[in-house]
């Protein structure tokens, strides 16, 4: 496949643009190249600008459960957008979307919109400390939570120490208080809590990872997690902007057993608009402003174009729950198929899945946390995503990136995708 325009076109936007992105993944820095520039897309597919049919892996990152532009959502938006696009002012679909989302999810009495998944877990972060009265929080290293300070660290010296900045213009002050602890590792949790006792506000995780690759939970970590929170009364907080409303009606809370004291959402809650939330116990939201005195504010909060995209995209995975069991069957069928090429070519890999999350990593050994995900050859890795991308097939740009699948994927697409891995398998050796 040719990529002169999009070639031409990131060019021109490394000019006005820094690194020619506004989300650093679309630069193709970990796998080479140029990125596509997309024109449109319909269903599964995406068209660039120059031409080309791509199977779509992405789904924008995972909003778009039932394909690009499905028809009642544009519907719903061009026909809000006719009425006004924002309004700095309540309106009667903001309490709609938030009734419809309460009745889905386990667990939760109240929800607040912002506009991104950042937000969301960067307030939920807030609402945490405000509530418990205490400064540091524990998350998972791998785990990816927007680009708020506070999630911005990497690991210190020892399983018991405190982080350090990973990126320049996080300070050291925010860093000393979150705390790094292993994914799938509940010893190097209880170690935190026994040095830091009476001082964690919250533990923050990806329930099911999808920023290190898909990630699965064992199941005595991800319920032996919720038995030491309450334990030591900390709030666990569980970031479903990748998994809310994907792997189930009622996200990873209900598909796992497990109750969250808070939950974050994006992605799907906006219907493929930008849009964020965070959900919670009665007792919990209530120290929000105005009703309590932890600050939280947002002009184009609760807009009426994602509340409508929201409502009418959970209204359809309400009243369509065989979506996700013919989601859960597609990807299913996927992994099927990779996994007999890549066997049979004697190419070192682990698959990970669950439900319409799916990741292929080039390792002989399971990969469970962020240092078995760093050990896949991320060389075989390049030559695979450019293989598949010259076939037609668009993959996340990343080795640590979860593919979402969506329900406008055919079985003749998956076919296609097989038989693409298929003809560069020998390339992979």
């Amino acid at each position: 496949m040719k990529y002169q325009r999009s070639s031409a076109l990131f060019k021109e936007a490394q000019r006005y643009i820094p690194g020619g992105v506004n989300s650093p993944v679309r630069a193709f820095k970990a796998v080479g190249g140029t990125p596509v520039f997309v024109k449109e897309a319909k269903g599964a597919y995406l068209y660039d600008e120059d031409g080309n049919t791509l199977i779509d892996y992405i789904s924008s990152w995972g909003p778009l459960i039932l394909g690009h532009a499905y028809e009642p959502v544009i519907e719903a938006v061009i026909d809000k957008a006719r009425k006004g696009t924002s309004f700095g002012m309540p309106t009667e679909i903001e309490t709609e979307l938030a009734k419809l989302a309460i009745s889905m999810v386990p667990n939760i009495d109240k929800i607040r919109f912002v506009n991104s998944g950042t937000e969301a877990c960067m307030s939920a972060i807030r609402l945490a400390r405000g509530f418990t009265g205490k400064d540091k929080i524990i998350k998972f290293a791998g785990c990816y939570h927007g680009h708020a300070d506070a999630f911005l660290i990497q690991a210190g010296s020892g399983a018991v120490t405190f982080g350090s900045p990973n990126s320049p213009g996080v300070t050291q002050g925010t860093a000393k208080d979150t705390l790094l602890a292993t994914y799938n590792d509940l010893d190097s949790v209880d170690a935190l809590l026994k040095a830091n006792k009476g001082d964690i506000a919250a533990v923050i995780i990806e329930p099911v990872a999808g920023n290190m690759g898909c990630i699965i939970p064992e199941d005595s970590f991800i319920h032996g997690l919720r038995e030491l929170c309450t334990r030591e009364n900390i709030l666990l907080i569980f970031d479903e902007v990748m998994t809310g409303f994907r792997l189930g009606a009622g996200g990873a809370q209900e598909v796992l057993g497990v109750n969250a004291d808070l939950v974050t959402f994006g992605k799907v809650i906006g219907g493929g608009l930008p849009v964020g939330a965070f959900a919670g116990r009665k007792e919990i939201m209530d120290h929000l402003a105005p009703d309590g005195p932890v600050y939280q504010a947002g002009t184009l909060s609760g807009n009426p174009l994602a509340m409508s995209a929201g409502l009418t995209m959970l209204t359809a995975l309400n009243d369509q729950p065989a979506v996700f069991q013919s989601l859960d069957k597609k990807t299913q069928y996927l992994h099927k198929g990779l996994k007999k090429v890549l066997t049979d070519h004697g190419i070192p890999h682990q698959i990970n899945r669950f439900g319409s999350m799916i990741s292929v990593h080039f390792t002989k050994d399971p990969v469970i946390d962020f240092e078995s995900a760093t050990k896949g050859n991320n060389e075989t890795f390049k030559k695979y995503f450019h293989g598949m991308l010259n076939r037609g097939i668009y993959l996340p740009p990343s080795a640590f990136e979860s593919y979402f699948l969506n329900d406008a994927l055919s079985y003749a697409d998956i076919d296609k995708t097989i038989e693409a891995l298929q003809s560069i398998a020998p390339e992979l050796k």
